[in-house]
């Protein structure tokens, strides 16, 4: 959702820091997170490295707009996990993310968020499947290679991605909106300016009269009809 997004992404670029080349890095030339070929593919078809180290902020939303977010769905998760995929997605690719987020619904991962990943996603507990999403990114990334260059930052950043996502998982169930009074009042409550029906009391009670009154009527005839011959 956008209001996640907004919320997530100055937690994505304080991990993700300012310009970097490391040798050990494959992402080779980087700033902010975003590498020189994404910088060439949604900004500046022919920038250069010293583009990239003056790319402005609204370059770096754009980038993350387009690239990160759009591929792993971000605005069609459950609160709290659309932070959780897009902060992997940004670190170790989109497509590893997505397939990551699929081994955790248990559904086949190929790496593209359809309706069947979604409607799997959406039927976990955002809380469990976070939860499981970082206990798997991290086994993942002490696996790799680098790990004993990188994995101290690394696991600082998944720990903190961790925190953060519970709590907007958190946030978004207490904004929930709950059931209003209207719709809890009792079925047979009528409206306030219905018209007033007969009760069943009511009816039985003009039927008695009703029915007297006939026979008293009746009964008068009768005796006036005797007494003149009628």
């Amino acid at each position: 959702m956008e209001a996640n997004f907004l919320r997530a992404l100055p937690l994505v670029l304080k991990h993700e820091g300012g310009f970097s080349n490391h040798k050990d890095d494959p992402g080779g030339a980087t700033n902010r997170g975003i590498t020189l070929e994404n910088y060439r593919r949604y900004v500046k078809g022919n920038g250069t490295v010293a583009d990239l180290k003056a790319i402005s902020a609204q370059d770096v939303e754009k980038v993350y707009r387009l690239f990160y977010r759009s591929a792993v769905k971000e605005d069609d998760l459950p609160g709290g996990l659309d932070y959780a995929v897009f902060d992997f997605a940004v670190n170790s690719g989109p497509g590893r993310a997505i397939r990551f987020m699929q081994a955790v619904a248990g559904v086949s991962q190929d790496g593209i968020v359809g309706p069947a990943t979604l409607a799997a996603v959406r039927s976990l507990e955002p809380e469990t499947a976070i939860e499981r999403l970082c206990d798997e990114r991290l086994a993942f990334l002490k696996r790799l290679s680098i790990w004993p260059t990188f994995g101290k930052g690394w696991a600082n950043r998944v720990a903190d991605v961790r925190s953060h996502a519970l709590k907007m998982a958190r946030d978004g169930r207490r904004a929930a909106p709950s059931p209003s009074a209207s719709t809890s009042a009792p079925a047979s409550a009528a409206p306030s300016d219905a018209p007033a029906r007969p009760q069943p009391g009511n009816r039985g009670v003009l039927a008695a009269i009703f029915a007297a009154a006939g026979a008293a009527a009746a009964y008068f005839w009768n005796q006036i009809t005797t007494l003149f011959g009628g």
